[in-house]
């Protein structure tokens, strides 16, 4: 595993945890453990690793809730955004691709833990693309854009965490 001298920067989609690495791994990968489909609440969760002294915290603190003795896991205690997995041995942060604010960047190398993919993951790219929200509901894309509560995929100086319950 090579590191990459590369800046990235995420968050959590209302804004109230941000995140920031000044070097990334080269392990994007795509994980099918049932411990990353439960908490990414998907098929499979997509990873890249930020080493533990190049990641800070700019903006807030993920919640934490150990899913084994080994491995720790953040999400944002406000909107429950999945945004790491850690290892607490290995001095590095799997961040979940989709929490990063250009997530093309890192575009997956691998299937790992795939004793448990789902028996229909190799069709998905075979699936009907049926375009763009706007072009599909544009009156429906158009009341989301209006009420949007979620940070934008940049840093701000300042946000207000809007959308919040109570």
């Amino acid at each position: 595993m090579q590191r990459i001298e590369r800046e990235v920067s995420g968050g959590c989609q209302c804004g109230a945890v941000r995140y920031h690495a000044s070097v990334m791994f080269d392990n994007s990968h795509l994980c099918h453990c049932r411990m990353c489909q439960k908490a990414s609440g998907s098929i499979f969760a997509a990873l890249v690793a930020a080493p533990d002294d190049a990641l800070t915290w700019t903006r807030g603190k993920p919640s934490v809730w150990k899913s084994s003795e080994l491995v720790e896991r953040g999400f944002c205690a406000n909107c429950g955004t999945p945004l790491f997995f850690h290892h607490l041995e290995n001095g590095r942060t799997n961040l979940l691709i989709g929490s990063l604010d250009d997530p093309n960047a890192f575009p997956p190398l691998a299937n790992t833990c795939t004793e448990n993919m789902v028996t229909w993951f190799d069709t998905i790219t075979g699936l009907e693309n049926t375009g763009a929200t706007e072009t599909n509901g544009a009156d429906w894309a158009a009341a989301i854009k209006a009420s949007n509560n979620q940070h934008p995929d940049h840093d701000t100086a300042s946000w207000a965490v809007r959308g919040r319950d109570g």
